[in-house]
């Protein structure tokens, strides 16, 4: 999977912990105690592996967001605000209502 920079070094550091994405078809076949390889973009030359230890499913992120700090989520540098506003631009409220969201609970391997 590709990550931008900023949500990248997240995991890194440990802050981010639950990776974020819509649950469609690709999703779908994620299964706990799979590795995952998040690429950094743009150049995607640099990368790390997860091992997959929950999978959490909801209808939408705002859904998801009342059960999890930012802290979790991303970074406290941002707001819960900031960050719904970045994945709705990737994922519509149609495409939420469509597929459901997937919390991807992860460690760095």
């Amino acid at each position: 999977m590709k990550l931008q920079p900023e949500y990248y070094d997240y995991i890194l550091k440990g802050t981010k912990r639950i990776e974020i994405r819509l649950f469609d078809e690709k999703r779908q076949h994620i299964k706990l105690g799979d590795t995952i390889k998040f690429l950094k973009e743009p150049e995607l030359t640099e990368f790390f592996k997860v091992k997959v230890v929950g999978l959490l499913r909801y209808n939408s992120f705002q859904e998801m967001f009342k059960d999890f700090d930012i802290t979790i989520l991303a970074d406290k540098k941002m707001t819960k605000e900031d960050l719904l506003h970045v994945l709705e631009e990737f994922y519509s409220k149609e495409k939420q209502k469509q597929y459901g969201v997937l919390g991807i609970k992860i460690e760095l391997i």
